[in-house]
């Protein structure tokens, strides 16, 4: 499951590619303008956004480029689905930074197929990848988490879940997870615990990464579940 957000001033179209889009198990969130969009992203980072070229108030192809202007959705996926179809604008497009483009009217089975494509494009590229964010390098094959701290690297000592929990978040940063999200990806699906396990283990991660002034970077998100930013100054609630 992803979260999409769907930037479309067309009801009509919005509810139908939101419909498919659910039936295929994504999560979805509508926006008719630039600036509900821009309020929609800076609130969540979606895993995917599809947007209209021509909306109210500012293009998507400015919105496009502000966003690949911005380091925290510099990499956010676009599919920019219009009504202009011409090859020039479908250049324009593709140099905004959208990712594939889409011309009016389109068939919701190519739709669907485009968006897998760019999600699947767009996953990590394994996993055994290394991985950054916020200070941190995290080394899956060597199961090591370290923060560089002048001309020395500071080791973290995390337990398996608390591991796997943070690999999950920095793969996945400045989008909000609920617990329920959490349980599935980080634990499985075939795990049968309260979602309250969750708190327990990101206390612990907590605690772990306050010993390299990073507890901060997990943050809570009230009433929705918890997010790793690098955006976030103060500690946590």
């Amino acid at each position: 499951m992803a979260r999409i957000l769907v930037v479309e001033d067309e009801s009509a179209i919005a509810e139908l590619v939101a419909i498919n889009l659910r039936h295929a198990g994504h999560e979805v969130t509508l926006a008719g303008n630039a600036a509900q969009a821009q309020a929609e992203v800076g609130a969540v980072l979606p895993d995917l956004v599809v947007l209209d070229w021509m909306l109210p108030g500012m293009t998507g192809l400015s919105l496009a480029r502000q966003w690949r202007d911005a380091a925290r959705t510099r990499s956010m996926p676009i599919i920019m689905l219009t009504a202009r179809a011409e090859e020039t604008d479908k250049i324009a497009g593709l140099d905004a930074g959208a990712d594939d483009y889409l011309a009016k009217p389109f068939s919701t089975h190519e739709l669907m197929a485009r968006i897998r494509a760019v999600l699947r494009r767009k996953a990590p590229q394994a996993l055994d990848a290394v991985v950054e964010a916020g200070g941190l390098r995290l080394d899956p094959s060597t199961r090591r988490v370290t923060r560089q701290s002048g001309a020395a690297a500071q080791e973290l000592r995390l337990g398996p879940t608390e591991f796997k929990l943070l690999h999950f978040l920095m793969t996945h940063p400045e989008r909000v997870h609920s617990r329920a999200q959490l349980l599935d990806r980080v634990w499985g699906d075939h795990v049968f615990i309260e979602e309250r396990t969750v708190d327990v283990h990101v206390k612990r991660l907590r605690d772990a990464l306050s010993a390299v002034q990073c507890a901060h970077l997990v943050e809570t998100v009230r009433g929705a579940g918890y997010r790793l930013s690098e955006q976030a100054h103060a500690a946590p609630a």
